[in-house]
């Protein structure tokens, strides 16, 4: 458990995000105050994030039936509670929570029913694949499957990975 960062403005677009949250603006001097988001815009902006980041999981059919989520735009910040059943489910939704456009830590408050250990993990740079990055892990190329497997379904094809990108690296 605890704070996990990730590359905002890298990741899945579930929702439509300014680049500067709602909160975080400042009103510019020739508009009126008045034009600034309320509270409750701000609420609502951020349930609806909340919501697209937890459909998102179940579109990754995770077993992970009590999970409660709330994202905070101001920081960037999603928390993520509930049980799930393994150290590997756990470690994959906090990849889909922190690999979406506009989030940049994962707040993880889960508790794992059967704790094992916990993978490494490694953020994509630019001319990185599959194999360059099990070569660099694990010393060998060819165990570039073991991380496809360790991060399927939210990888569909080892060819598809991109920059700023965070994979889990299954212990050897």
């Amino acid at each position: 458990m605890g704070l996990f960062t990730f590359i905002k403005d890298a990741g899945e677009k579930l929702f439509s995000s300014p680049s500067t949250p709602p909160q975080a603006a400042a009103p510019s001097q020739s508009a009126p105050a008045a034009s600034a988001a309320s509270p409750t815009d701000i609420d609502t902006l951020n349930q609806a994030a909340a919501s697209a980041i937890l459909k998102y999981i179940a579109t990754q059919k995770l077993p992970a039936d009590s999970l409660k989520l709330s994202f905070d735009g101001a920081t960037a910040t999603v928390t993520v509670r509930g049980q799930v059943p393994d150290q590997a489910t756990r470690e994959k939704i906090l990849l889909c929570c922190g690999n979406v456009h506009a989030v940049e830590h994962v707040n993880d408050q889960m508790t794992v029913a059967t704790p094992s250990a916990e993978a490494r993990y490694y953020t994509v740079k630019s001319g990185d694949t599959l194999s360059k990055i099990a070569k660099e892990m694990y010393g060998d190329a060819n165990r570039y499957p073991a991380i496809f497997e360790a991060n399927r379904p939210m990888l569909s094809n080892p060819d598809k990975i991109y920059p700023g990108q965070t994979l889990r690296i299954p212990p050897e």
